[in-house]
């Protein structure tokens, strides 16, 4: 299905979400944006019995602003819908999220209790005082140790979200935890603990790269995926009940006909290359 959630990503969700139940953390889930659906069916999978989770967009409702308005008219306004979302959530899940069809900015009046979120997508509006807003949010509606995923906040076209972004960290006491090209995942709680989650698995065994840098007096971690490291010659190769999560995402998550059509595809370009060799 059309969208914006790329392989490093849906590995780094799945594998927070799966150490804190894992570990016994419980909480709700909540979505600012959520287009046609992409994250938010991966995130409905790690839903527990007893939890909530709301996701939030505008979808095919008016802007409260021109700014917001133009912005969606560039991107998204002619594809995105509530029905085209709902469809696609309820091809992989039986029930629905809560879906608040607003502007994100409703949630500020309390709505979704204070402490109540283990994990926070925000990936609405790319302007700064949206952003803004939604991080706020976030902290508020964050528990304790509780992470937050900022999507876009080093793009060309979206310096508002890394406005934003920076400010929550050198002025609101958010603490990086790590980077990934598209998302920066953070926290007001303690970050170490998190970083512990993820220097537990052996992300470039998996192909992936991971790196760390010393951020305002934090060290983070950057991740991606490095397609070229998918095979490491140092270690052999992984059993299957072994293989990446984020590989069995990516076949979970797209329907039957994209991936054999993704197979199909790739079997052709290898053709192309081992004729031209």
């Amino acid at each position: 299905m059309p969208g914006w959630f790329w392989k490093a990503d849906q590995e780094i969700f799945s594998w927070m979400l799966t150490r804190q139940t894992a570990a016994g953390t419980t909480g709700d889930l909540m979505e600012l944006g959520a287009y046609l659906g992409r994250s938010a069916i991966l995130l409905g999978r790690h839903l527990q019995p007893g939890e909530t989770f709301t996701v939030c967009d505008l979808f095919d409702s008016d802007a409260p602003d021109d700014e917001n308005s133009a912005e969606m008219a560039m991107s998204y306004r002619k594809t995105l819908t509530r029905r085209a979302f709902e469809a696609n959530y309820l091809a992989f899940h039986s029930e629905l999220p809560t879906v608040i069809q607003a502007p994100t900015s409703v949630l500020a009046d309390g709505r979704v209790p204070a402490d109540s979120c283990r994990f926070v997508h925000i990936d609405a509006s790319h302007l700064y005082e949206h952003v803004a807003g939604d991080i706020k949010v976030a902290r508020d509606v964050l528990a304790k140790d509780g992470i937050v995923a900022l999507d876009d906040y080093r793009s060309p076209h979206t310096p508002g979200v890394a406005a934003a972004v920076w400010e929550a960290v050198f002025e609101l006491g958010l603490k990086p935890v790590c980077m990934t090209p598209e998302k920066f995942y953070g926290t007001w709680g303690d970050e170490e603990a998190a970083k512990r989650e993820l220097r537990a698995r052996d992300w470039r065994g998996d192909g992936y790269w991971f790196d760390e840098e010393q951020l305002a007096g934090h060290t983070c971690y950057r991740i991606s995926w490095d397609g070229a490291q998918s095979t490491p010659t140092a270690a052999p190769a992984a059993a299957p009940a072994q293989r990446s999560t984020a590989r069995r995402i990516a076949l979970d998550v797209l329907p039957p006909i994209a991936t054999r059509a993704a197979r199909r595809a790739l079997r052709a370009a290898r053709a192309r290359g081992a004729a031209r060799a």
